[in-house]
């Protein structure tokens, strides 16, 4: 049978997941011919961030690669740009001159950055985040410039921002609200989602207009509606998306915002078809993936002859994941829109939970901190669900990461994108014999697509992998009888809150015993040096009086060429010297690991090498004996001392009071902490916060402050 011609103009997700949809049903019915004006196979644009925050790469992101084509007999024609649509003689033009008859059409030419009318905005320093060419751009620029500026405060802004933090920019973002991502938080998430941004580096500048871009030859700054100016050496714009409807309008199709279309995805002509950003359905273009694969799915459908119902529109959601901060938003949330129905404000966790009515009807919801409940509330959502449903939930276990999984039926959906069960994900796990969220990812295509879903497809893949699903609730160990708080909860309560005294943290924790312990008391003295050092009489007599928790370090063997080990042990001497840490720290500092140092059984180990400094934590030299775990090698006597600031540094803030450090480096992954101490940023951050700390314990310093004050 002769196949008909079947062409794509656009080689994105939306259009794509078309064609893989199509292939389901019918593999052999076209002859598919795809025109893409990007010189690369189909990738996930929504990833794109993560390249940039090094979560990814290039390679990564590609979901069909160019032998995906070819082995399906798809004619793929990368840099080229469709710029003529000839609807009488069905057959489309590039701009190279290439031309394709057409059967059937599928218009999914995607969206392009929304460009402001910004005076200067097309100088040579300014771009948009829209591509794999932008990302380049953005880390070839992090390269030779330290100073970038985003205007925009919403979702794609902050991640651009973020992947810039990453490449090593002073990054600065600019929003004309008074509040990030106004349009799906409320201030209250705002809030707690700018505070924890700015811990990481991003500066904001909120309830700014953006005038005109400064410069002569290229970008080197904004200048603002009040005159005031903001220096940068490259400026990203994410202000929104502007649907790329130029073609069709031209060839004499309905559009309005964006190209029109029916339930079916037909567009005004009924040979050709609209799918994606670029598509208006019901007066509505959606710009999340989720919409675009049921898009994708109803159009697949259409052409096959076997859908019967059409597409009657989704339920947008946001999901951010930046650096370990999660936010999700669904449906009507603003002040106006919806009563709120439940408010929970956790500052021990750092979590926030808003869930709205309307007409006695789940209407919206925001999480910030966990979103292992975004599926669930999104179902809700979805269906109008009686609020009724969520408060005969025990609101106790809402939290609970296992008891949601439980409580989830299934046939529930978890990845919206790709229409992925609870049930597929159990089924995958214990029937298939999968053991991990790759594994499950690669098999349901669950989170391959947005990654929003990730958490949720991650505890019910922990649900199922549990051999005792009886036991679901965590147990806590307090510090000690006269709190049933643990080490991690008075942390984040001391690190988020604002306390005056001791005795202030105890009495607002709810201290079941105000007189305290000698166990409570000393953890917290020890977590008020780390949280409070400015209060200057309190930490720094602690400090003073707790000499066995500073740093001691051992150096056994002379110098020997090369490897200076006395001068190395003056440098992290006096860089330590002021610091306390949660458990006597012992150290040793030799020419090589074979040295009568014994650098390999010390908490922290210094040993000379060919490549140089090689820099060791978590040894123990006593039972259980450990032997330290290479963190990372110096080729500098400057570098090893940052390594070693940095680690320390992180050991003071991550362990429990009274936690040795191998016992911390077992509970924290050690990827974790290469990772942290090896970004140079994040280093660089450590070994401030070191140096703040050590210069406020100083106690030769400390009566200055006093009379200072």
């Amino acid at each position: 049978m002769k196949r008909e011609k079947l062409v794509v103009i656009g080689n994105g997700m939306a259009g794509i997941k078309c064609v893989e949809e199509i292939l389901k049903l019918e593999p052999d019915r076209f002859d598919i011919t795809v025109f893409g004006s990007e010189p690369h196979p189909n990738y996930n644009r929504i990833l794109l961030s993560k390249v940039l925050q090094g979560d990814s790469t290039i390679d990564s992101i590609v979901i069909n690669d160019w032998s995906w084509y070819e082995e399906r007999e798809i004619k793929l024609y990368t840099g080229e740009t469709v710029v003529h649509m000839d609807i009488q003689a069905r057959q489309v033009t590039t701009l190279s001159g290439i031309r394709a008859k057409y059967d059937f059409l599928i218009i999914a030419t995607g969206s392009s950055a929304f460009i402001p009318p910004i005076v200067g905005i097309h100088k040579p320093g300014v771009i948009a985040f829209r591509s794999m060419e932008d990302c380049a751009t953005m880390i070839e620029y992090s390269k030779k410039y330290k100073k970038a500026a985003v205007i925009g405060g919403g979702l794609l802004g902050l991640e651009a921002a973020r992947g810039l933090l990453n490449l090593g920019m002073q990054t600065e973002v600019i929003h004309n609200a008074p509040y990030l991502m106004n349009r799906q938080l409320d201030v209250m998430a705002a809030d707690m989602l700018r505070k924890e941004l700015e811990q990481q580096g991003m500066r904001f500048w909120l309830s700014k207009e953006t005038e005109s871009i400064i410069g002569l030859s290229r970008a080197k700054g904004i200048r603002f509606s009040n005159g005031s100016t903001l220096e940068a050496d490259l400026i990203v714009i994410s202000v929104g998306i502007r649907p790329n409807i130029t073609l069709a309008k031209e060839s004499g199709l309905t559009t309005n915002r964006a190209i029109v279309v029916d339930d079916f995805m037909r567009t005004s002509d009924p040979s050709i078809y609209a799918v994606g950003e670029c598509a208006e359905h019901r007066g509505v273009a959606y710009g999340l993936v989720a919409p675009l694969y049921e898009q994708g799915k109803v159009l697949a459908g259409s052409l096959c002859g076997t859908q019967a119902v059409g597409y009657e529109g989704s339920v947008p959601y946001a999901q951010l994941k930046v650096s370990g901060v999660e936010v999700f938003s669904v449906g009507s949330i603003q002040q106006g829109e919806a009563d709120t129905a439940l408010q929970v404000y956790d500052g021990i966790q750092g979590t926030y939970k808003k869930i709205t009515m309307k007409d006695g009807k789940v209407s919206g919801a925001i999480l910030f901190g966990s979103t292992a409940e975004g599926t669930s509330l999104l179902g809700l959502v979805k269906r109008g669900a009686p609020i009724a449903e969520l408060a005969a939930k025990p609101k106790e276990d809402q939290s609970d990461e296992d008891s949601i999984v439980v409580s989830m039926p299934e046939r529930e959906t978890v990845c919206a994108c790709n229409a992925v069960t609870k049930s597929s994900i159990m089924c995958a796990v214990m029937e298939d014999g999968l053991r991990t969220i790759e594994q499950v990812r690669d098999r349901t295509k669950a989170s391959s697509s947005c990654g929003g879903c990730r958490p949720m497809v991650a505890a019910i893949v922990r649900y199922a992998l549990r051999d005792d699903k009886e036991s679901l609730a965590p147990t806590v160990t307090p510090i000690c009888n006269c709190t049933t708080l643990n080490h991690d909860m008075v942390k984040s309560a001391m690190k988020n809150g604002v306390f005056t005294s001791k005795h202030e943290v105890m009495e607002t924790l709810g201290w079941q015993n105000l007189a305290g312990c000698s166990t409570c008391s000393e953890a917290l003295s020890y977590y008020w040096t780390l949280y409070y050092p400015q209060q200057a009489n309190e930490a720094s007599a602690y400090n003073k009086s707790n000499n066995s928790r500073k740093l001691t370090l051992d150096v056994p063997s002379p110098p020997v060429s090369g490897f200076n080990t006395t001068l190395l042990a003056k440098q992290m001497h006096h860089a330590c010297q002021y610091l306390t840490f949660p458990s006597p720290v012992k150290g040793a500092i030799s020419s090589g690991i074979h040295s009568p140092a014994g650098v390999l059984v010390q908490d922290l180990g210094i040993a000379g090498s060919p490549a140089g400094w090689e820099v060791y934590a978590g040894g123990h030299a006593e039972h259980p004996v450990k032997q330290g775990q290479l963190i990372g090698i110096a080729e500098s006597d400057s570098l090893a001392i940052e390594l070693c600031i940095a680690i320390l540094q992180l050991y003071r803030e991550q362990a429990e009071n009274g936690e040795r450090v191998w016992k911390w480096l077992e509970r924290i992954a050690i990827d974790e902490i290469r990772e942290s101490v090896l970004d140079v940023e994040h280093r660089m951050d450590l070994m401030s916060r070191a140096e703040a700390a050590a210069s406020y314990l100083n106690s030769e310093r400390l009566g200055e402050r006093i009379c200072s004050q």
